[in-house]
């Protein structure tokens, strides 16, 4: 259930036509879950062809035509384009004179705030920034995630209540994030979430070498528990080798992953780092046992660099 108090309805934007300039995994699935709140695709620029079979999956009999001509037949225009894209993009539309006074221009970047749409603001545009915390695929089971998906949401304060609604009618739980706040905000994000995929990916690596036949499955149950374990207790969650300072199973595991996946030594040996000092800070770690662990950390990352 929705935590967030739901806007008056004259709060609450009225049914809008939508475009989406860039047809990659997130645009088309905000497009769509737009449309099910009662708003009308009428338009999506895609150069590839990737872009253009998404487009063609979510957003069916929906023409794909350019960017200008996207803001041209769009009152809601969602950029969803690379971050490093973005400001050209809003500086190339503004120059054209392809925004219209009063237009809704939202962007989807988790990098930047609201400023970057300032080229389209001089324009008379309403610019929205609208991050949604999540990962996508590019197919239709993305709307389905919409559903209780964090939004971190930036705009000027009188957009505010119309940024939150089209979250809320997308299914989303907004969160306010200052323009300054933006960078640090997403770092966080690719901190967790990219980071982790990554880990998963190369412990399911090292459990096929293992001889493990269904990393996945052996992995499934343990990493819930994790992070369910995490999100709820943050850091008096922490477990295994480092956390208890069994140093000589920690090199172990460095031997190993030299002999059999060098390419993993120095990410094993930073997150045991950091692991380390956060198990030493919050009592977890015991001191007399912490300096044979940072020892040995220390001198993997000396054979690492050997």
């Amino acid at each position: 259930m929705s935590t967030v108090q739901q806007p008056d309805p004259k709060d609450r934007p009225a049914r809008l036509t939508v475009g989406v300039v860039g047809a990659g995994r997130v645009g088309p699935a905000l497009a769509a879950s737009l449309q099910l709140a009662g708003h009308r695709p009428v338009a999506v620029s895609g150069v590839s062809d990737a872009s253009r079979r998404r487009a063609a999956q979510l957003l069916p009999d929906i023409p794909l035509v350019t960017p200008a001509e996207v803001l041209e037949r769009a009152e809601l225009v969602l950029l969803t384009v690379p971050d490093d894209a973005l400001p050209d993009l809003v500086e190339g539309l503004a120059a054209t004179g392809a925004v219209r006074p009063g237009q809704l221009l939202v962007h989807t970047s988790g990098r930047y705030g609201a400023k970057v749409l300032d080229p389209a603001l001089r324009a008379g545009a309403l610019p929205l920034a609208l991050h949604p915390a999540m990962t996508f695929t590019g197919t239709p089971v993305d709307v389905q995630r919409l559903a209780g998906c964090s939004f971190g949401v930036t705009a000027p304060d009188e957009l505010r209540l119309a940024a939150e609604a089209l979250v809320i009618e997308m299914g989303g739980e907004p969160e306010w994030i200052a323009e300054e706040n933006r960078p640090l905000y997403h770092a966080a994000l690719a901190l967790g979430a990219n980071h982790l995929v990554t880990l998963v990916a190369q412990s399911m690596e090292l459990l096929r070498t293992a001889g493990v036949e269904a990393p996945d499955r052996m992995l499934g149950p343990l990493l819930g528990a994790a992070l369910d374990n995490a999100l709820r207790s943050g850091d008096a969650a922490l477990t295994g080798p480092v956390a208890r300072g069994d140093a000589g199973t920690v090199a172990a595991h460095v031997t190993e992953l030299r002999k059999h996946a060098p390419q993993t030594v120095a990410g094993y040996l930073a997150m045991a780092r950091a692991t380390a000092d956060r198990a030493l800070a919050h009592g977890l770690l015991k001191p007399e046992l912490a300096e044979d662990l940072l020892g040995v950390l220390a001198h993997g990352t000396e054979g690492d660099a050997g």
